[in-house]
């Protein structure tokens, strides 16, 4: 690192050094400015978003559900994928288009021909699922226990997915968690988000992540926790942050394996000075491999990869319409993510490199979850609600989470967060752990690796 340094002229030592001190002088007024902030958890808000007029009591109980198809599901689905009129992809392109539309004919001819939608119905079914009420919306779950043996310590642990996930992406965690490990176990539940897979949509404007977090609450409360750990990734992981701000005292940990940086001063000095002098700016070196060159890994990148989330921000109606229609076309959306989002490089694959990771299968079930149930553009215009505003200026991106979080990063995720920068709001980091593979979709790409970290994360917060 000194030879870096030294390696430099003059003038960028000078630079570097005036740097450093002003980082330190910034880092004392931003401890001073954090011991005046005492705020320490967010209002819960109440909300009501079924349709018409909140009725005057809401029915608490909660139902056992099971999904169904039909044949007739599955006549017009077939209907629907014979009469796709496929385009033809440039040459040498890969993913770099879009989804490669000689490999979407290959998934699609398996989906029509090979795909078994019932044998896989019957797959989801070997969970508990239910539903329940929760403000004007028929809230689905899965939850899973099992039966406690001598002096096992079974505790319980919600999981939350996001976009475009679903509640299916854990099934293959789901066992590694309820299977004991070192005397510990977890009883799990696992929600939709409310507008995704079986889950009603509200019929209101106004349904961000804040309201998700109220309405998960309620759901732990209902089923009996006073006290919880919970899980995210995307979506999920702002959803159980603010779950972790909303009932810091039900909240006993949080762990995510996605999470957003904030912009400011310690953060853009760390980028002036972290490529040369890490240690100063609580930089590793895997922190360096992974951050830098910043606008080429962490500006462009972003750019190549964010245009849906511009779209889904501002008029998910309108992409909606044909993604809802055409099942070949949702198909080709959705999957374009687990390609790139698992792996950038991906995207120079003319398979996009999907069943490297994925089955089709698996990939096809997740598909048909946002299919049958008719949810994309419900769960599209997540985005609208929770961009409406300049989400720096939300009242939960105002205030710090003081409850024990792990962070789980993964080298293939769409953005690095260094520990650094995590800190700057999650005030009470007791693991950070740099994972050794693995994308955005990490349960679903990485379950035992993504368990184990769970685990060690529990048994460090439970003092085990």
């Amino acid at each position: 690192v000194w030879d870096t340094f030294f390696g430099l002229d003059v003038v960028q030592q000078q630079l570097l050094i005036g740097s450093a001190v002003a980082l330190a002088a910034g880092g004392i007024l931003a401890y001073v400015m954090q011991r005046r902030n005492k705020a320490r958890s967010i209002p819960l808000g109440e909300g009501w978003w079924g349709a018409g007029e909140k009725t005057l009591s809401e029915d608490h109980t909660i139902y056992p559900f099971s999904v169904k198809t039909s044949d007739e599901e599955i006549k017009d689905l077939h209907r629907r994928i014979d009469s796709f009129r496929f385009s033809d992809p440039l040459e040498d392109c890969g993913f770099n288009y879009g989804f490669n539309s000689t490999y979407l004919k290959k998934v699609v001819s398996y989906w029509r021909n090979e795909f078994d939608w019932k044998k896989q119905v019957a797959m989801l079914n070997k969970y508990s699922h239910f539903r329940t009420k929760i403000e004007g919306l028929d809230v689905h779950f899965i939850h899973v226990r099992q039966a406690v043996r001598g002096d096992q310590k079974v505790l319980p642990l919600m999981l939350v997915h996001g976009w475009p996930g679903s509640f299916y992406e854990f099934y293959k965690i789901l066992p590694l968690l309820t299977q004991s490990q070192d005397g510990v176990a977890f009883e799990v539940v696992i929600p939709s988000i409310p507008g995704y897979g079986f889950s009603e949509a509200p019929y209101k404007q106004g349904f961000n992540s804040l309201a998700v977090a109220r309405i998960f609450l309620t759901l732990m409360e209902r089923l009996g926790f006073s006290q919880f750990y919970v899980q995210g990734g995307d979506w999920g992981s702002l959803i159980t942050t603010n779950m972790a701000q909303m009932k810091p005292d039900c909240v006993k940990g949080l762990h995510l394996n996605m999470c957003m940086s904030t912009r400011g001063f310690k953060v853009l000095l760390s980028l002036i000075i972290g490529p040369y002098l890490p240690f100063l700016v609580g930089f590793s070196r895997e922190d360096v491999r992974r951050l830098f060159p910043f606008f080429e890994k962490n500006v462009w990148e972003v750019l190549r990869e964010s245009g849906y989330l511009h779209i889904q921000a501002t008029k998910p109606d309108t992409a909606g319409c044909g993604l809802n229609d055409s099942p070949v076309g949702l198909a080709a959306y959705i999957l374009e993510k687990f390609s790139t989002w698992t792996k950038k490089t991906n995207r120079d694959l003319v398979d996009g490199g999907l069943e490297r990771k994925f089955s089709l299968d698996d990939l096809l079930t997740n598909v048909m979850i946002y299919w049958t149930t008719g949810s994309i553009v419900s769960s599209m215009r997540f985005y609208k609600e929770n961009f409406k505003t300049n989400p720096e200026s939300r009242i939960d991106a105002k205030t710090g989470i003081f409850v024990p979080t792990g962070l789980a990063a993964f080298p293939q995720e769409l953005m690095h967060c260094p520990k650094s920068w995590a800190q700057i709001r999650y005030r009470n980091i007791c693991s950070y752990t740099f994972m050794p593979a693995g994308g955005h979709f990490a349960a679903f790409e990485e379950p035992r690796l993504l368990a184990d970290d769970i685990f060690q994360f529990v048994k460090k917060v439970e003092k085990l």
